[in-house]
């Protein structure tokens, strides 16, 4: 009996994913299957149907992009996974666990490596950007175009990170990416990867202290609502990245990669705006409920992870990391 419900419970599971992969077509329309793990409210999800409506609008109603969020179709890595084998069209995920698949992208997660906004949209958009970008292809992923995630600090219940000792002893949530759990184990804390749909009540039960993650990700997730104090370290800038799958692409003519391509820059564009202006309003929001805001001395945490940077050396990182440094 229980191998039964195995197999009816297996084909249920199979029958799903066949129903969300695939460029499906309704009314003679292609229609693109998109994952994410943002809620709805979240200006990458608004970006997203931007870029749905501007691929309507170029290809004359002949394609759109159905976008899934909230983690409805898996984890930030689970979708990866099926967008490299062609099971979903495409995701949204950040580069920090992409890094799993296409190990250069880990020069994302380095911290401090990026001496502020304009260095950090300088390196995206030119060579370095465009180079990463490309390496996605080995690995049967098309990577369009990257989006703002700002930069990440740390967030914390019972008290306010103002040092590197002060995570001693502690649990600091992280992405499912090595370097990420390398940098914050260089600066003092114990790293522990969690889904992050699976945080807030991880964050509730004590299983960790807090998190790190920027500011509109700490108001659409509620997560302020346990952890009452927001260290502005600043120590990552990691990108957001739009992907899709190198079968799904390889079935688009030249026409229609054209105009998801362009729709896709549209909404990078759109992105940024919206990013801008909903990280000032969730700094107001969390600050309305309660959250302190500290703004740490940065130099001490960039000391505790010169060795981590030094690592790099010889490497492709660190020929990357070299490459960001030097630009102007």
């Amino acid at each position: 009996m229980k191998s039964k419900w195995a197999l009816v419970l297996g084909l249920t599971f199979t029958i799903s994913l066949m129903g969300i992969s695939g460029c499906k077509k309704k009314d003679g329309a292609k229609i693109l299957k998109m994952g994410h793990s943002l809620p709805e409210d979240h200006p990458v999800h608004v970006a997203m149907e931007f870029m749905s409506e501007k691929l309507k609008e170029k290809s004359g109603g002949k394609m759109s992009i159905k976008v899934y969020p909230n983690e409805q179709l898996g984890s930030e890595r689970e979708m990866i996974e099926q967008v490299q084998t062609g099971m979903l069209d495409m995701c949204k995920t950040s580069t920090s666990p992409l890094e799993s698949f296409i190990p250069d992208m880990a020069v994302y997660s380095v911290p401090y490596i990026f001496r502020d906004r304009d260095h950090y949209w300088k390196a995206l958009k030119g060579s370095v950007g465009e180079d990463l970008k490309k390496s996605c292809e080995a690995k049967n992923i098309v990577a369009l175009c990257y989006y703002d995630s700002g930069s990440r600090s740390f967030y914390t219940k019972d008290k306010p990170i103002l040092k590197p000792e002060d995570l001693a002893g502690m649990k600091i949530r992280v992405m499912q990416s090595k370097t990420s759990m390398d940098m914050v184990e260089a600066i003092g804390a114990s790293p522990t990867p969690i889904a992050w749909g699976e945080l807030y009540t991880a964050l509730q039960q004590g299983v960790v202290d807090g998190a790190e993650n920027n500011p509109p990700s700490l108001y659409t997730s509620r997560h302020y609502e346990v952890c009452k104090h927001y260290s502005l370290d600043e120590h990552t800038m990691i990108p957001d990245i739009v992907l899709i799958s190198k079968k799904a692409w390889d079935k688009l003519s030249d026409q229609e990669k054209g105009w998801l391509q362009e729709a896709a820059n549209e909404s990078r564009e759109k992105q940024i705006e919206l990013w801008t202006e909903f990280t000032q309003k969730s700094m107001d929001e969390v600050q309305k409920a309660g959250v302190k805001i500290y703004n740490p001395d940065k130099a001490a945490f960039r000391a505790k992870v010169k060795d981590m940077h030094a690592s790099y050396n010889g490497t492709k990182v660190g020929e990357y990391i070299k490459r960001i440094q030097e630009m102007e």
